[in-house]
């Protein structure tokens, strides 16, 4: 039987597993929604935005744990995608992206929306393929999803021109398996390399476990929480690995880095042993490298052999899938002792005996500490949480305490602002028994908040926590400490009724001014488990993200908010530690 190449398309898709897609029609792939119109087994969600379907397929990928499918058409189609294939890039997030493209003939002729989509998207791709014979699509399908599905996952964008999807031949075999010469992920360590981890490992006196996103996203972490446990180490997480460890468990002692925690902080800088999971050493987490872990020696284990060594001088490299790599740690270190380290713990519970996450309340004032705090309450912890960029997206890492992996799903490397609605979205999508919340500011959510008509569209209810401090709230804290209290730019102005704007979109919209009134609010939106519930929760505009590193310091010069038992503070209240 012969198939157009459209068709074939569809069809490797099947193939693949694919069942769901997000995306919006144009020109170029008319023959591709064609398709799929025919037939029933993939679903597509029509987005508002191109960017919404790379942030939506995101967060169906982050949450699923599947490879997110997008598609596009060319011109603006995949120039208004890009930003959300940079998000997936920095997270390292699998995702497939098909972009149209012009007819052959016409590539190079600056035709009607035509642009470059390999070229642009180059460098922000984990691979990216432009088709240029149907006998290629199926091939190509089976190599795109292999590449952003293993090794360090990341986006592929299929670029096709029309002219390929209109051609037809007889329907190809579809491979079952596929072998790239040129690309061979490393799954296991050098044994010798996990044998000098371990006598690193077991000799240390002040180790901590630095784990980050690759435990997340490389399902590791059982094993995670087996090594750490066995050892009785103290562990800290990146904003991209929690709930990778239990964030109630004893050994847990916060997030790591700029907005992390005191005892987290002090401990990675006074450590002689760093024992990095999944993790990449960004400048979030290192702060200012030259003062970085002075005494410590370090473990690194990754998946991409090109992030070891990139940032900091590494020891003991462990190139290998997290997962299959704790396996063999945790072998080689059964029935052997560790050092003492009880004086090490002792230290740490000095430093967290600080309580650095210790914030004011102020009467008639609704602090967004205490949002997310009752939202933890109100949904026990077990809600999947999506946020948007600034410092909502730092109060929800600190407050809300994530228990289990795959239940917060945010922008990290990238930092994009517009991405919690549309990946709130997707992660509805693909886990619709479970309760979702949106944690974003009002700057944020009005980059994206055309996608409310898609999630009233395809019925994905997700509850919309709006802490809205009439502020672009992170450049106005920056501002204020280190560029003399000057807030250029960073009120917002003119802002909507988010009530009657969600209302409008066939949502519920609810306002919660006072502090009595937060938690019966929250309680009522998350028991309208059918209905998408906009909360427009009005805080203190003054607020400040507490611990922080400034640029430049080092992880022992965090500032503080102020508090009587801290040596002194200066007149905004703040303690350079």
């Amino acid at each position: 039987m012969k198939l157009n190449g459209a068709q074939i398309l569809v069809q490797s898709l099947k193939n693949e597993g694919v069942d769901l897609i997000f995306g919006y029609p144009g020109g170029a792939v008319l023959h591709i929604y064609d398709a799929l119109d025919a037939q029933d087994d993939i679903k597509h969600i029509l987005v508002r935005h191109e960017q919404g379907a790379t942030h939506a397929a995101d967060g169906y990928a982050r949450t699923s744990g599947k490879t997110g499918v997008v598609l596009v058409t060319s011109g603006p189609g995949i120039t208004n995608a890009v930003t959300g294939i940079a998000t997936a890039h920095m997270d390292s997030i699998p995702m497939v992206v098909i972009s149209g493209q012009v007819p052959s003939a016409l590539i190079g002729n600056d035709a009607f929306q035509e642009v470059d989509a390999v070229g642009i998207t180059r460098s922000c791709v984990k691979h990216n393929f432009l088709i240029k014979d149907i006998n290629q699509i199926s091939s190509t399908i089976k190599k795109a999803f292999h590449i952003a599905s293993t090794g360090r996952p990341g986006p592929v964008l299929i670029d096709i021109p029309k002219d390929i999807t209109i051609e037809q031949i007889d329907e190809p075999a579809y491979a079952d398996a596929i072998n790239m010469r040129s690309y061979q992920p490393v799954v296991d360590a050098e044994p010798e390399k996990i044998t000098k981890a371990a006598e690193l490992i077991l000799s240390a006196k002040q180790p901590i476990i630095y784990a980050g996103g690759g435990c997340v996203i490389g399902n590791a972490d059982q094993e995670l929480r087996e090594f750490t446990r066995e050892l009785g180490f103290p562990i800290t997480l990146t904003l991209m690995g929690l709930g990778a460890y239990p964030a109630k468990d004893e050994l847990f002692i916060g997030m790591l880095g700029m907005h992390g925690t005191y005892e987290a902080n002090m401990s990675m800088h006074d450590s002689d042993c760093v024992i990095a999971v999944g993790a990449r050493f960004d400048d979030r987490i290192t702060a200012n490298i030259s003062k970085f872990c002075p005494t410590a020696k370090i473990i690194h284990i990754d998946i991409d052999p090109s992030s070891i060594g990139k940032n900091v001088a590494v020891d003991v490299p462990l190139v290998g899938e997290v997962k299959s790599v704790l396996q063999d740690l945790i072998q080689a270190l059964k029935g052997k002792k560790t050092a003492d380290i009880s004086a090490w713990w002792s230290q740490i519970n000095e430093w967290r005996s600080i309580d650095s996450l210790a914030y004011q309340t102020k009467e008639g004032v609704i602090k967004p500490q205490t949002v997310i705090e009752t939202l933890y309450e109100v949904t026990k912890g077990e809600a999947i949480v999506t946020s948007d960029v600034g410092q909502h997206q730092m109060w929800a890492a600190q407050y809300y305490h994530f228990n289990e992996p795959r239940r917060w799903i945010n922008s990290g490397g990238l930092g994009t602002m517009g991405f919690g609605l549309p990946a709130a979205m997707g992660a509805k999508l693909a886990d619709p028994d479970r309760d979702v919340a949106c944690v974003t500011g009002e700057g944020s959510i009005q980059m994206m908040l055309q996608e409310l008509s898609t999630m009233l569209q395809y019925n994905t209810p997700v509850k919309i926590i709006n802490l809205n401090n009439g502020y672009l709230g992170m450049v106005r804290q920056w501002q204020e400490f280190f560029y003399e209290k000057r807030y250029a730019m960073s009120y917002m102005e003119a802002l909507p009724d988010f009530v009657k704007l969600a209302e409008s979109y066939g949502h519920i919209g609810i306002k919660v001014e006072k502090e009595a009134d937060l938690k019966p609010a929250l309680i009522e939106a998350f028991k309208l488990k059918d209905r998408t519930v906009f909360l427009d929760i009005i805080t203190d505009p003054n607020e400040n993200v507490f611990p922080m590193i400034p640029s430049g310091a080092g992880h022992n010069e965090m500032l503080l908010a102020g508090r009587d038992d801290m040596a002194s503070t200066n007149d905004e209240g703040l303690n350079l530690v």
